[in-house]
């Protein structure tokens, strides 16, 4: 079903949301939930839409989740202004042109809250010179009309590019010492965070909950050192691991761009860096990396919806103190039992980055036992 936005109804969702996240986390005796609530619209850096030809016209469609129908899609109030702002203006410069319409089946659209936008075309032939040359007379239309985008082109084996790649995101922190902004790139086709603003607010609490810790930081699934580059202020020296290597090149990126001089980011999986912990394995990427010089007592995780595998949360129940980021209270649910053995929550949070569905991104920080 269609996602269906209704500021009027925001605030009864979220607390739908917060009974059922209690009741799940209940076994564990967890804290009070800190409870963080989204823009109730206009909250989504991110839209895909599948492209429809209908004779001369040409619209966006998306599918019912549960009856698998199409429906069509002139304004989509999830995502950003930006992207709202741009989804009529590119079809209707692009629609009565075969060069840049024929085989268009995908439209992605990636947004920031400083006002960048990357707008990627996805098709079913091989892109020519004639693609290129409308393409850039559109970007100019566009930008004439106030949309500034850069725009990609994708067909198998290739990819045009007429600007760039990425969007910069400025992102406001808080901090004991006041507001703090960095800067992330963030790649088209690449994973980042969609709800911008309750990025920020999840990399606020993580500063708050990790505030006073000692010794350095091991992330795990650092991404584009998200919450590797907002936390190594808290930490002597921040050592995350990212097996995507576009998502690596962001992180040297973005800590280039912040000028941030204790944070360093190895391309591994989770479970490569168990094993080299553990002496299982030897890799080549560890060159000139000595492991034992790191004192961390603080790991943080933002694993993909499947949870820690049954060896990362071995390794993780080593830590003295866990900072765990879900996007999946069923498998964070699963890994706590295990944790809860050795851990306590200290802090629990609801991080409600997807208004209007059932989905829910949670936050624990755990203390070892006595």
């Amino acid at each position: 079903m269609s996602t269906v936005v209704n500021p009027h109804t925001y605030q009864a969702q979220l607390d739908a949301k917060v009974i059922q996240l209690q009741e799940t986390f209940a076994p564990f005796n967890p804290p009070s939930l800190d409870v963080f609530a989204s823009e109730p619209e206009h909250y989504r850096m991110r839209a895909e839409f599948r492209v429809w030809h209908q004779g001369d016209d040409l619209y966006y469609i998306m599918f019912d989740k549960a009856t698998k129908q199409q429906y069509r899609v002139d304004q989509f109030p999830v995502a950003s202004r930006l992207i709202n702002q741009a989804m009529p203006l590119l079809l209707t410069l692009i629609k009565d042109q075969p060069a840049l319409r024929q085989s268009l089946f995908q439209v992605d659209f990636l947004s920031s809250l400083s006002g960048e936008l990357v707008i990627s075309l996805l098709y079913h032939r091989q892109l020519d010179h004639a693609w290129q040359q409308g393409m850039q007379l559109v970007r100019e239309q566009l930008q004439a009309q106030g949309v500034n985008a850069s725009i990609i082109g994708r067909a198998r084996k290739q990819k045009l590019v007429l600007g760039q790649d990425y969007v910069l995101e400025k992102l406001e922190l808080d901090t004991e010492a006041g507001k703090q902004q960095l800067i992330y790139q963030q790649v088209e086709n690449s994973f980042t965070q969609p709800n911008g603003r309750m990025n920020e607010q999840m990399l606020s609490w993580a500063l708050d909950v990790t505030q006073g810790a000692t010794g350095d930081l091991l992330e795990l699934y650092c991404g584009n050192g998200n919450f590797s580059l907002a936390l190594a202020a808290n930490f002597n020296r921040v050592l995350a691991t990212e097996i995507a290597s576009s998502s690596v090149k962001s992180a040297q990126y973005n800590i280039t761009a912040n000028q941030i001089d204790n944070v360093t980011i190895l391309r591994m999986s989770a479970e490569e860096f168990t094993q080299a912990m553990r002496g299982v394995r030897e890799f080549r990427r560890l060159k000139g990396i000595d492991l034992a010089s790191y004192d961390c007592n603080t790991i943080l995780v933002d694993p993909p919806r499947a949870g820690l595998d049954e060896e990362t949360v071995k390794l993780v129940q080593e830590y003295d103190n866990i900072v765990y980021i879900s996007c999946n209270p069923d498998t964070l649910a699963h890994n706590l039992a295990t944790l809860s053995h050795t851990h306590t929550i200290e802090r629990f949070a609801l991080f409600d980055q997807f208004p209007y569905t059932h989905h829910v991104e949670a936050g624990v920080y755990l203390k070892r036992k006595p």
